[in-house]
């Protein structure tokens, strides 16, 4: 049973999720886009051509649904189809030149939110991001939302690699160490580490927190 503490943080997410899904609509009466073709829009604005598949998980939306978006979307001349260079079978959606000046005129997010979040204190704004992070990770684990592409989820973050530092964390695929502020919730050069990895690079990033 969840206690009040809890219920109210998930109050207080619903209301934010709402004023999203919100911001989206009134796009798409503007734009005569759908919630998901804009979803689709400003995620290939963000981390570049991608499938079809990986596009539905990123929406938490099914493989139908959004190849029913991207068909609109070409028929809008806002996406367009190439082959993937990875995998000669594959086909990857990106956007056309109509298609990044759509993303950037829908907006990913109502710039009310983005206000409110920037009112935040630096390091309130990294406990924010560490504490979504470790919500998406349960959510994903739970079978809610598609995986995400989390550094708490990928093969070359080292957590609390430098103990005591503001920069607590290291990325091999850069060579960079960083700190909670940065983590990443949505990182275009993330690869899924093992099960095995994966819990303990989830055990020692907890303890980061204790440090």
């Amino acid at each position: 049973m969840a206690n009040e503490l809890t219920e109210q943080v998930a109050f207080g997410l619903a209301k934010i999720g709402a004023v999203l899904r919100t911001a989206q609509w009134r796009a798409g009466e503007q734009s005569g886009l759908t919630p998901t073709q804009i979803g689709i829009l400003t995620t290939l604005y963000r981390l570049g051509p991608d499938r079809v598949q990986a596009l539905a998980g990123q929406l938490g939306v099914t493989h139908a649904t959004a190849s029913d978006a991207v068909t609109a979307l070409r028929g809008k001349g806002l996406v367009e189809k190439s082959p993937d260079p990875r995998d000669g079978r594959a086909v990857l959606v990106g956007l056309t030149e109509s298609g990044r000046r759509a993303a950037q005129e829908s907006g990913a997010y109502p710039p009310e939110l983005l206000t409110a979040v920037a009112r935040l204190r630096p390091e309130d704004q990294a406990g924010l991001r560490r504490s979504l992070t470790g919500i998406i990770r349960s959510l994903q684990e739970s079978g809610l939302i598609e995986p995400q592409r989390l550094c708490v989820t990928c093969r070359f973050f080292r957590p609390n690699a430098h103990p005591g530092s503001d920069k607590p964390h290291h990325c091999a695929f850069v060579d960079a160490a960083f700190g909670d502020a940065s983590l990443r919730l949505d990182c275009g050069d993330h690869e899924e580490a093992d099960d095995a990895d994966k819990a303990r690079q989830w055990t020692r990033f907890l303890e980061a927190a204790s440090d």
